[in-house]
């Protein structure tokens, strides 16, 4: 019986649920240690006495990589083929980053632990990815990945509260201690996780011969919509990036004896909305198509930022964030099921999503100096109503250019089973 049983798991692709807990496990305790090198690193290293020049070089220094680094990760994912592997050594390796900056708060140590942390960082999330395509295939990548972003979201809270407490009860230091053990139950989440239930099977690395990184640069520039999708998404996050710390700031300015509470909530609200819709638009989008809800996740955005334009009540700018919640749970599933949509047949869905980060990652970099100039100089509803604006032409991009990337074509590869 068992061997029929994994006849028919490896047939319609459906991992052991051992498997899947143990996917679940790593999304959760990953992003409880990456939550650590948050806004509480800054808050550790002015307890310290850096300078305000010298926090901001290490985190500039940080972003920098973990944005140029974003192509290089996913190929070295594509290319190697151990996913675990890579995954397990790269969560080590931000332990470690979070245990050398609780042990050593000097510049060097932490600017060479912010350098490791990012190298790290931009394995990690491809190699997730890679985890779980390879478990259940394109046919079930979005339910897949809904289920990633909802226990992300639940770590990422829990982590949030606990490292809040840890901070207050204790000291800014122990944050960094509590991220780097957070680091051991993910490393040992990817072994309950059985190299069986890859369909790909992951102990067999891919010969370099077979993988060309100049070739596979060349196919996806020619992938038409990867590009539309792309330019969709950075146009997006131009928008996005900056409305938090807009909100943060008004807050700040409008109630301030409530304003860490209240930020905070800014913060939860969408996380938790993302935790508890986010499985189910996988499951909409592997069955019904990406495009859809993935408008619903761009229109939500300019329709926040107008909102909020309007608003003077801190309260209700905290009800608004819901829509946020919409939006990263949408993009946050469907973007990378729809990389893996069309990428199917050329290999190279890490590669991809590096591109994409990258377009991520450039948008959100100008968003935030581009709506502090505008706040600055034409007061924040102007800012807000500007990043309304690019938002909406990012949801008409996403109406009149991209296609739907869950097409019959990529339904007739799925087994009978699965459908």
């Amino acid at each position: 019986m068992r061997g029929i049983a994994r006849f028919w798991r490896r047939a319609g692709i459906r991992p052991t649920g051992r498997s899947q807990l143990g996917v679940d496990g790593f999304a959760f305790f990953l992003a409880d240690a990456q939550v650590g090198f948050g806004p509480f690193l800054t808050v550790y290293l002015t307890s310290e006495k850096w300078t305000s020049a010298d926090i901001g070089l290490v985190l500039t220094v940080g972003s920098i990589i973990a944005l140029i680094g974003q192509v290089p990760g996913g190929a070295l994912v594509d290319a190697m083929g151990r996913e675990r592997t890579l995954a397990a050594t790269s969560t080590l390796m931000i332990g470690a980053a979070a245990f050398s900056i609780a042990i050593w708060p000097q510049f060097t140590a932490v600017f060479f632990a912010q350098v490791f942390h990012s190298l790290a960082s931009v394995v990690t999330g491809p190699a997730l990815a890679a985890i779980s395509l390879g478990l259940v295939g394109h046919n079930l990548i979005g339910e897949r990945l809904g289920r990633n972003a909802r226990f992300a979201s639940l770590g990422s809270m829990i982590a949030a509260a606990s490292m809040g407490a840890c901070g207050y009860y204790l000291s800014s230091q122990a944050v960094f201690f509590v991220a780097a053990a957070m680091t051991v139950p993910a490393v040992l989440s990817l072994y309950l996780i059985s190299p069986a239930d890859f369909h790909r099977e992951e102990v067999t690395p891919k010969p370099k011969a077979h993988y060309d990184i100049l070739d596979a640069v060349r196919t996806l520039a020619s992938n038409r919509p990867l590009l539309i999708l792309a330019g969709t998404v950075s146009l997006f996050h131009l928008s996005n990036a900056s409305i938090m710390p807009l909100v943060a700031n008004l807050i700040t300015q409008r109630a301030s004896d409530a304003a860490t509470i209240l930020v905070a909530l800014c913060i939860i609200v969408p996380q938790f909305v993302v935790a508890m819709i986010s499985p189910w638009i996988g499951r909409y989008g592997d069955r019904h198509g990406r495009r859809p809800l993935l408008m619903l996740g761009f229109a939500a955005l300019p329709i926040r930022a107008a909102l909020l334009a309007s608003s003077s009540d801190p309260v209700v700018m905290v009800a608004i964030q819901c829509l946020d919640g919409i939006s990263a749970a949408a993009l946050g599933v469907l973007v990378s099921g729809a990389v893996a949509d069309v990428t199917r047949t050329s290999g190279n869905f890490n590669l991809a999503l590096g591109f994409v980060g990258i377009a991520m990652g450039v948008g959100a970099s100008i968003s935030t100096t581009l709506a502090g100039i505008i706040a600055y100089d034409f007061g924040a509803s102007t800012a807000f109503l500007t990043l309304a604006c690019i938002g909406l032409a990012a949801f008409l991009a996403v109406v009149l250019l991209l296609p739907e990337t869950r097409t019959a074509e990529n339904k007739e590869h799925e087994s009978p089973i699965a459908r």
